[in-house]
């Protein structure tokens, strides 16, 4: 259920550099995930169309991408998926640390500043 509170805060920051670049239409977002991030982005995709509904940015694409999770191991130096194992394996030390895949980010937003046709 955090993903609601998330996904509200993308848009006030979305619209937030809208309103600075005078745009009149946020367009896309582009979010950066890592893969050990609790962010699930079906979630955050579902929330936008109501967050965002009333809003400049109805109506905007979300493009998630994902970063790999990563670990370093703090004896030997040796960089690691967590996929392979927890504990490093290399020296097998358990003194590791995250190096990647905690991210999570709003990295690029689209906008326009072209008034809309009326139909």
């Amino acid at each position: 259920m955090h993903e609601l509170a998330v996904t509200e805060s993308i848009l006030e920051i979305a619209l937030r550099h809208a309103r600075e670049a005078h745009a009149t239409t946020v367009t896309d977002l582009h979010l950066v995930i890592g893969e050990l991030s609790t962010i699930v982005d079906e979630s955050v995709q579902f929330y936008w169309g109501f967050v965002a509904e009333g809003t400049p940015a109805a109506g905007a694409t979300l493009h998630f991408r994902r970063v790999p999770g990563q670990l370093a191991c703090q004896t030997c130096g040796h960089t690691y998926s967590p996929r392979e194992a927890l504990t490093c394996p290399v020296c097998d030390s358990q003194d590791v640390r995250v190096v990647a895949g905690e991210e999570f980010y709003l990295e690029a937003i689209d906008v326009s500043t072209a008034i809309p046709e009326q139909w």
